[in-house]
């Protein structure tokens, strides 16, 4: 029981099939008790109805549109109401418009490049500034990232360059909240078939190339992303911050 009575936030669950509620039901059995982050009312719904794979019911149902600041404000205030300090928050928050993973990258609007950024990027510094009085010593912060970071993926595009964005702001954000005893890192998740995942156009390929290479042979499975998980927001990993866990199945290792 890795995580028992640890107090975790995740932001946002959308479905069954995303690597949050992996990470969620991962958390769940190792004892941590859960406050769920969910986008809308619509989206509410689906969390609700995922809650009975859980072994416990979760502190509080949130809800956080992370383009919104009074909407992260109230979520902080929310999760400070139901648990007090906590001791996780995990980002698991990205979206790029459609057309920015289908067409060239250069033909990427302003509006599409600052709606993947604010989503993508921004979200993790207003949630960890919003929630940062909350955060005790020893806490972990944990987001999500990929290998398009640093290599170009066909039909990524944007997404690579947030991702870098997003790789920086842990670097910089471990720093910043390093003198409170905080750690931020990220896990950079192998494709994996999401609802999210297949907006990149082409992804199917992108599965099969990836299980084709990596020295494992096969795909990251999605319950291997919510242990890394578990590991980094432990006191396991209290050494670590500032860091990129590839958790791919080797498929970074490898040169050709």
């Amino acid at each position: 029981m890795l995580l028992q009575d640890k107090r975790i936030a995740i932001f946002n669950i959308a479905n069954k099939h995303s690597i949050a509620w992996a990470i969620a039901k991962a958390m769940d059995a190792q004892g941590a008790e859960l406050i769920l982050g969910y986008q809308n009312e619509r989206s509410r719904g689906k969390v609700e109805a995922l809650l009975g794979e859980l072994s416990r019911s979760p502190l509080a149902l949130v809800q956080c549109d992370v383009t919104d600041d009074e909407e992260i404000s109230a979520a902080a205030a929310a999760a400070e109401s139901a648990a007090g300090q906590l001791d996780g928050l995990v980002h698991a928050l990205a979206f790029a418009p459609k057309e920015a993973l289908e067409n060239p990258f250069i033909e990427t609007s302003r509006e599409a490049f600052a709606t993947a950024m604010d989503v993508s990027v921004f979200s993790l510094l207003a949630l960890c500034k919003a929630f940062q009085p909350l955060l005790s010593p020893g806490s972990g912060v944990l987001t999500l990232t990929y290998y398009g970071a640093e290599k170009v993926i066909p039909n990524y595009n944007v997404m690579g360059v947030a991702k870098a964005a997003l790789e920086a702001s842990v670097r910089y954000l471990a720093n910043d909240l390093g003198p409170q005893g905080v750690r931020v890192n990220a896990v950079s998740a192998g494709p994996i078939n999401t609802l999210a995942a297949r907006g990149v156009s082409g992804f199917l390929e992108i599965l099969d190339h990836h299980a084709g290479k990596a020295p494992l042979r096969r795909n990251v499975e999605s319950r291997e992303v919510g242990d890394a998980a578990c590991f980094l927001v432990s006191s396991l990993a209290s050494g670590i911050t500032g860091e990129v866990l590839y958790v791919d199945t080797g498929f970074n290792i490898m040169g050709i």
